[in-house]
């Protein structure tokens, strides 16, 4: 079941380039990292400095996004390693291309 015009985005952060991995999925991917960047939730991303978006690819359903997501989680760590330098070779933080943000 799609709903309308909403998008969902998996992606994956990184503390440093070939450091530790998190992969998420989210409605609205630029608040989520900037959440991610405050440090907003206790957890994984904020004990180990996890905050730098390397990866992100969108889905129009949320079932869609939801099972890549799981399916990306038990990926072995080398195919998102090769997943992310496919794209972003230099592990840039994609962060700023993701447009203004009103925080």
């Amino acid at each position: 079941m799609a709903h309308g015009d909403k998008h969902y985005t998996v992606y994956i952060l990184a503390n440093r380039k070939n450091g530790t991995l998190y992969v998420g999925v989210t409605s609205d991917l630029a608040t989520r990292v900037w959440q991610h960047r405050q440090k907003r939730h206790p957890g994984f991303t904020a004990r180990y400095d996890v905050h730098k978006l390397v990866w992100h690819s969108t889905f129009d359903s949320v079932e869609a996004a939801i099972d890549f997501e799981k399916r990306l989680k038990k990926w072995r760590r080398a195919w998102k390693i090769a997943l992310i330098e496919e794209r972003n070779p230099d592990w840039e933080d994609l962060y700023p291309t993701l447009g203004p943000t009103n925080f």
